[in-house]
């Protein structure tokens, strides 16, 4: 499996977790007092962003992308539902992995 794959791969799981956290994690913690909701999700979000930010500097080293497109998927990570605009990104520019030398 491609770096490029797995970033997808992660980015999509990533974003999925977030939203679990902030839309069911978060008010189950604060309007129904159940704040073990956010200590699981939130772990869980944490090791899957750890995740995402590596697999994210693998598929640089394997697709040219630039400087400012990584910084661009980085703070779309930090936003919810960016990590769906990022991979719509990811398809509108067919980002492919580098030929094997």
């Amino acid at each position: 499996m491609s770096e490029l794959i797995r970033f997808k791969l992660i980015n999509k799981i990533e974003g999925i977790s977030f939203l679990i956290l902030v839309f069911i994690a978060m008010p189950l913690k604060y309007i129904f007092g159940y704040p073990m909701a956010t200590k699981i999700a939130g772990m869980i979000h944490g090791l899957l962003f750890v995740l995402f930010v590596y697999q994210l500097a693998k598929a640089k080293q394997e697709v040219p992308l630039a400087a400012k497109e990584t910084v661009l998927f980085f703070v779309l990570s930090l936003i919810p539902f960016g990590s769906f605009y990022t991979e719509k990104l990811c398809k509108s520019k067919e980002l492919q992995p580098l030929a094997v030398k």
